[in-house]
């Protein structure tokens, strides 16, 4: 903290502009519905008949720029931390209240466990060449 000569402190140096605590933005949740969901993978998706999110009066201007970018192009949960700036334990409580709300979904990536062998692709290829 540093005075301004006049008993007043700021909370925030020149450079870096005011701070709003994540917990403020999450109203202290740390959880929210279906968050077991979103790793840092999982790509949020703007619903297609997803309403404006500013006539919502539970959330916030972070809730409406989460919408705003997933309507331009879905974006991971890890991208939309970079593009916030955010923490990605914040993003995660905000996006789980934009599917609660249903103006987002998520979708996951399959897992490489589950994507076939590539030597089954590789014969598949190999049979289709032989016909």
């Amino acid at each position: 903290m540093k005075g301004d000569g006049q008993g007043n402190s700021h909370w925030f140096d020149d450079e870096a502009g005011p701070v709003v605590r994540p917990y403020a933005m999450t109203r202290g949740r740390t959880t929210s519905p279906g968050q077991h969901r979103l790793d840092l993978i999982a790509v949020v998706v703007t619903e297609a008949d997803a309403g404006d999110p500013e006539s919502e009066p539970t959330l916030g201007p972070e809730h409406v720029e989460i919408v705003g970018l997933c309507r331009a192009e879905p974006l991971s949960v890890a991208e939309l931390a970079a593009e916030l700036d955010l923490p990605v334990g914040v993003v995660r409580v905000l996006v789980g209240d934009l599917v609660h709300a249903e103006l987002v979904h998520v979708t996951r990536p399959v897992p490489p466990a589950e994507l076939p062998d590539e030597s089954i692709l590789r014969d598949v290829i190999n049979g289709l060449r032989a016909l």
